[in-house]
């Protein structure tokens, strides 16, 4: 089991550049399952989540090539769709949580689709209950043995409908999405998600042939055509990450540029990290992070602990709270970070307790962080990172401790963020990788 050892409590200088959006590419790239034509897509990161849905694809006779060290080309001319019924599937896909966003591309082309329940982040029940009812609606049957968690969809031919949304998933809205192009008719999706990865996808479909109306609501209308043709369509940079370094710079009192961020894209995520004293500057498209002594957190008007929560966009992304629970530990003043969606995924909060922080963990899904005001250094520690997000706080923690720190399960953060030992190295990082 690979890890990572960092030796922190020393400020960071220099230029940073976020790789491309994770969640968008999962997406964008399952969508080329939906024309015979080529589909060029640039800014692709290589991670492990991407890389090993590229793998998949392949497997499935997708002919991928690697254009440059970002830009891949896939053609879906020659797909075996069999490959759906045998064991290296049932793996490959099981390891997979992204692997669920091929199902509406194969139904909408094929007829049928199929899929191992999904592995990824343990941060509790992550239904896919809005996937499978939405296909359902354009009229696939849905099959699921119990014995081998395994899912089967089939349909003679979808036909568009109007649906609501039980929840606003985006996963599960671009599923829905990607099925209903190809569909018969007219599709109306009410309560869809509408982050910016949503609407990069609607944005890519439309350049295929795809005819959708409504992006950037949450009330997509879809107009069925027949067949979708190849395009050329660059991605988002994460804005997970983003506010990773946001956070990061705070912590380690470092003087960062983010560049090239596509801001007009970030939403409320500088407008919550300014709310806790970050003194953030927009620059163009770079966002500038002054090394800072001190950041207070803001309280709300009439007083009270300022409370940050996740909620669909344009609220807060859920993946973005453990940076801002992390960041708070040095901040003065106190925060109350409320994590709605997953009831696992502020058990992390105990390493950065063993660390020195002043945290409270109210019940699973709520923590308070009383800021120490850099009144109390936090000191290393060995700890195990349990998914992405809690891993890279847990890195951030650790690049601002006293001493030496040891993070072990590193394929969890190698999963959603680029060759990060290797580009916080060259801002001053004391970071290597274990194998």
């Amino acid at each position: 089991m690979s890890a990572y050892e960092i030796i922190g409590g020393q400020s960071l200088k220099g230029s940073i550049i976020p790789q491309g959006a994770k969640n968008e590419a999962l997406q964008v790239i399952s969508a080329t399952l939906l024309t015979n034509e080529e589909v060029v897509i640039e800014n692709i990161p290589e991670i492990h989540d991407v890389m090993n849905l590229i793998d998949l694809l392949r497997s499935f006779n997708v002919k991928v090539k690697k254009l440059s060290t970002d830009t891949y080309s896939f053609k879906s001319d020659d797909v075996n769709v069999d490959y759906i019924e045998t064991p290296e599937f049932r793996q490959k896909g099981g390891q997979l949580r992204g692997s669920i966003m091929i199902l509406g591309p194969l139904l909408a082309r094929f007829g049928k689709a199929s899929m191992p329940k999904p592995g990824g982040d343990k941060i509790g029940r992550r239904r896919l209950d809005t996937h499978l009812i939405g296909l359902e609606n354009l009229g696939a049957t849905f099959e699921f043995s119990s014995n081998d968690a395994f899912f089967k969809l089939k349909s003679p031919g979808l036909k568009g409908t109007y649906m609501l949304l039980d929840e606003a998933s985006v996963t599960g809205t671009a599923n829905i999405i990607m099925a209903a192009v190809l569909a018969e008719g007219v599709t109306t999706i009410y309560n869809a998600a509408c982050e910016p990865y949503i609407q990069q996808l609607c944005k890519m479909l439309n350049k295929m042939g795809a005819k959708i109306e409504g992006i950037s609501s949450n009330r997509l209308t879809i107009h069925g055509v027949e067949r979708l043709n190849g395009c050329k369509h660059r991605m988002l940079p994460d804005m997970i990450e983003i506010g990773s370094f946001i956070g990061m710079a705070a912590l380690t009192q470092s003087e960062i540029t983010i560049k090239d961020v596509s801001y007009n894209e970030l939403g409320m995520i500088p407008d919550v990290f300014k709310k806790m004293g970050i003194a953030l500057q927009r620059r163009g498209d770079d966002i500038y992070i002054p090394s800072q002594e001190t950041y207070e957190i803001d309280s709300f008007i009439d007083g009270s602990i300022l409370t940050v929560a996740d909620a669909p966009w344009p609220g807060f992304s859920p993946d973005l709270l453990s940076i801002v629970l992390v960041t708070a530990i040095q901040a003065k003043g106190s925060i109350l970070v409320h994590q709605k969606m997953f009831e696992s995924r502020l058990f992390f909060v105990d390493k950065l307790i063993e660390m020195g922080a002043q945290i409270i963990l109210c019940d699973p899904h709520r923590a308070t962080v009383i800021g120490s005001d850099r009144k109390f250094p936090l000191r290393g520690i060995e700890m195990t990172s349990p998914d992405i997000r809690a891993g890279v706080a847990l890195l951030i923690a650790a690049l601002s401790a006293n001493g030496k720190s040891t993070i072990r399960n590193a394929v969890q953060i190698d999963r959603g963020y680029q060759h990060i030992e290797k580009r916080l190295q060259k801002i001053g990082a004391q970071i290597k990788k274990l194998p």
